[in-house]
């Protein structure tokens, strides 16, 4: 900030109507008696011009008067600045260097001396330049924190959606997984009974040739027949007191033939069972054939499957004709149901 010079002080001349003037005990020179008249001054700039080595003003360093003034101005000037870009950037206020101020002696300077060059000051303008640039930094940064932020949330946005797209892909497969072992354990299941059938029908089917074949060795005991009393039945016609075998009601005289083959061990009266034939098979199990009207073998024979060895009658403890027929696995005493032992043979009832 300029300042004006200042003017030139002019030199001190009292008045002559001065008599006494302050710190001066007397008359002044020149003005005593004897001392010519008294002359008004008129000040001219030759006058005026102060003399050169006496009545210079020293020049004072240091001084506080204008450079203070200027000093005040400039951080008032700097102060509001800041401020403003302060409040306005919502950033810390700008450092301001100020420049070297002259003293006020400096700028009482002779006038046959050039004044003294100075550092042009830095023009207050500029801190409005810095609080711009400060601003113009503070919308790039600000916006370089934007496009930071926004590429972090479309990171976040693409690792979101690629863990969907992986939970997804892994509950595919984890379906697809189970969907496949589930398919595999009914095939397996499904394999199983097919193979279980198949088993079965092979076992049956196997059974059925030995049955078949056994059905060529074994024959029924006789023809034209009707089962009236099955083994284990209850009744007080047996003496046990319940049934002991099956049989077979048929006229009399009706062929009794062979099982299977074998030897005949017993033939003859026997009680209660009247005429009564033992048949023993090659695996020891014997054939009691009761009841007979008449025998037709002997003991000792061999007889093969089918040959005749009697006829159907009424003797012994009895109420009708009929064939009574037991079976005792290798000999035993208690004999077994003699319909289901046919039936292992083959053999339909």
């Amino acid at each position: 900030m300029a300042s004006n010079r200042p003017a030139p002080e002019a030199p001190f001349m009292p008045s002559r109507h001065d008599t006494v003037p302050f710190g001066h005990g007397g008359p002044l020179p020149g003005e005593g008696p004897g001392e010519g008249p008294f002359e008004e001054w008129n000040p001219t700039a030759e006058s005026v011009r102060p003399v050169r080595g006496r009545h210079r003003v020293a020049k004072q360093r240091g001084g506080f008067a204008r450079s203070s003034t200027v000093l005040g101005v400039g951080v008032i000037a700097a102060v509001g600045a800041g401020g403003m870009a302060s409040a306005q950037s919502g950033k810390s206020p700008v450092s301001i260097t100020m420049p070297d101020l002259p003293s006020v002696g400096s700028l009482i300077a002779d006038e046959e001396e050039e004044p003294a060059a100075t550092t042009p000051a830095a023009p207050l303008s500029g801190i409005g330049t810095a609080s711009a640039g400060t601003e113009q930094g503070t919308a790039d940064a600000g916006e370089a924190l934007r496009a930071r932020i926004m590429a972090q949330a479309e990171q976040q946005q693409e690792q979101a959606e690629s863990k969907a797209v992986a939970d997804a892909v892994a509950a595919a497969e984890k379906e697809a997984a189970q969907a496949a072992a589930a398919a595999e354990k009914e095939a397996e299941a499904k394999a199983a009974a097919e193979k279980a059938k198949a088993e079965e029908e092979a076992r049956k089917k196997a059974e059925a040739e030995r049955l078949a074949a056994l059905a060529r060795q074994y024959a029924l005991p006789t023809s034209s027949y009707t089962l009236t009393s099955t083994f284990g039945q209850a009744g007080p016609y047996w003496s046990s007191g319940h049934h002991t075998g099956l049989d077979f009601a048929a006229p009399t005289g009706t062929l009794i033939k062979a099982v299977h083959s074998g030897t005949i061990t017993s033939a003859g009266w026997d009680g209660s069972y009247g005429y009564k034939t033992v048949l023993t098979l090659d695996d020891g199990t014997e054939i009691w054939y009761a009841h007979q009207s008449s025998i037709s073998v002997s003991v000792g024979q061999k007889v093969s499957t089918g040959d005749v060895i009697g006829r159907v009658g009424a003797t012994g403890n009895v109420t009708g004709a009929h064939l009574h027929l037991e079976v005792h696995p290798e000999g035993s005493a208690s004999g077994v149901d003699p319909a289901a032992w046919l039936r292992s043979k083959g053999l339909t009832l």
